[in-house]
């Protein structure tokens, strides 16, 4: 009997292993890109030159109304993290504006969560959510992030050699600026670095942005080498993926692409237009999504942390605010409303904002309009001068960054007539009742949210954060020559 028994568990045993083996635990590799907005070819852009981000989008899912929580980076990938909003994470701003997420969340983040299950733990690149030291790595790689070649040396080499499932975060650097709020003659965005791209996009190639239409010569060479900086992590990712079909894991990984917000430009980064909050998501899922789908679906970054456990066979922790993208097929399981928010990007000013949006029209409300007024500016983006130029005095364009520059309290736009946000419907009689309907949707948000917003003793303690912090607006030095490539400065600007 004692033997029979015996036996009995030395087959179970084997059993399984030989089924660990077959299924083994899936992998996870979440990719970012600094600054990337939907200037990318499978997003319908024309000018953008990106095989292979679009031919990601082929393989697997991709996300048309895909969101950032907040167009910072701080609390934007504090959102990925940690699947819940800023608000109620404490990462209001940036690290080096002294905001950090909530003591109790440290422990409920993805490398935190997927450690307790085995999985090995690392990231390449910026993590930029504080406090850093609480996010158990077990490797913090390292490499210069705009060199693609060698981001996918250092991430080949760490795919192949690690043994145990893993969770592995990517962070490119292009398409941010490169050093702190760079004007002409430097280059905000390097045409070229170590060679990539072979071929840059050139001035006359690129037209304006469809959010901002300045076409003046220093806004017209910023943007191409904006578009050029999208090309080279393009390059990177197609370097990336590269190496992880090498290790023999590609049919065994959870890929998720995914940039932290909009371009550095006016109505871009820092702001909750389209050209900010916006961006291009995309996924492979072994054996859940097949190649080719998109979908309409409103999601956001909220939902990465729930999409990675639910992959992973993990509980998601009751006060997560995402929720898995497995099911975004079908349009009945699907959000009727999404919501992104705006609190700091630095520490200074304080110009709070809270949007909603649906399949069709947009709400975005300022909570302090009429009392202070947003950034007039982004890492050296001088639109918003440009704009008050006598080029554009008494035109659309003129307009509509003065009405950027100090909003209404609320904003309201048709996303499927006007996707850039140009005509604000707030105060039209024919559109009162979606104002209204939109108004009462984001109350009920922000409740089951628990914004501290709603109240103005939470409005009073967050405007108390509010201090100065002038290295934000710091000159750059000098770079090099106009379309060379240069070698990485000590630091970019971490915004």
């Amino acid at each position: 009997m004692k033997r029979t028994f015996l036996l009995a568990l030395t087959l179970l045993g084997a059993w399984l292993q030989a089924s660990a083996a077959e299924n083994p635990k899936l992998n996870v590799l979440l990719i970012t890109s600094d600054d990337l907005g939907v200037q990318v070819g499978c997003y319908g852009d024309k000018v953008a030159r990106t095989p292979n981000i679009d031919a990601m989008a082929k393989k697997g899912r991709l996300f048309e109304n895909a969101y950032v929580a907040q167009a910072s980076c701080s609390p934007s990938r504090s959102a990925m993290f940690t699947g819940i909003y800023p608000h109620a994470n404490g990462q209001y701003g940036l690290v080096n504006g002294g905001f950090a997420l909530h003591e109790p969340l440290r422990a409920q983040t993805i490398p935190a969560l997927l450690k307790k299950a085995g999985y090995s733990t690392a990231i390449l690149g910026k993590l930029h959510v504080a406090p850093e030291d609480s996010f158990p790595f077990d490797q913090r790689l390292k490499s210069d992030m705009r060199d693609v070649k060698n981001v996918a040396k250092v991430a080949g080499a760490y795919m192949r050699e690690t043994k145990e499932p893993f969770f592995f975060m990517v962070n490119f650097a292009d398409p941010h600026v490169m050093g702190r709020s760079p004007r002409p003659p430097q280059e905000a965005f390097p045409t070229q670095y170590q060679g990539v791209p072979e071929t840059p996009l050139k001035v006359g190639e690129v037209p304006p942005f469809p959010f901002q239409k300045i076409d003046t010569q220093e806004q017209l060479e910023r943007v191409t080498q904006y578009y050029n900086a999208v090309t080279r992590i393009d390059a990177g990712l197609g370097l990336l993926l590269g190496e992880l079909e090498a290790s023999g894991k590609m049919n065994n990984t959870l890929v998720l692409f995914v940039g932290d917000h909009g371009p550095p430009f006016v109505r871009g980064k820092t702001s909750c237009y389209e050209g900010g909050v916006k961006v291009p998501m995309l996924a492979l899922w072994p054996g859940v999504f097949t190649p080719g789908e998109r979908t309409p679906a409103l999601v956001g970054t909220v939902d990465l942390l729930p999409t990675i456990l639910d992959a992973t066979g993990q509980t998601i922790p009751e006060n997560v605010q995402g929720r898995s993208l497995r099911s975004t097929l079908d349009a009945t399981q699907n959000r009727q409303y999404l919501a992104t928010e705006f609190h700091f990007h630095g520490s200074i000013p304080f110009f709070p904002r809270r949007t909603i949006r649906d399949a069709q029209y947009k709400l975005i409300r300022n909570l302090r309009a009429g009392r202070a007024m947003p950034n007039s500016g982004i890492d050296g983006d001088a639109a918003l001068a440009m704009a008050r130029s006598e080029k554009f005095a008494g035109t659309d364009v003129g307009k509509l960054f003065e009405l950027a520059a100090d909003p209404p309290e609320y904003e309201l736009y048709d996303l499927k007539a006007d996707p850039w946000e140009w005509k604000n419907l707030a105060a039209m009689p024919e559109h009162a009742e979606t104002l209204k309907r939109l108004q009462a949707a984001l109350v009920d948000w922000q409740k089951s949210t628990q914004d501290p917003l709603l109240t103005p003793d939470g409005m009073a303690a967050m405007k108390a954060m509010e201090k100065p912090m002038t290295h934000l607006n710091t000159p750059a030095k000098k770079q090099g020559g106009k379309g060379k490539a240069t070698a990485a400065p000590k630091k970019d600007a971490e915004e």
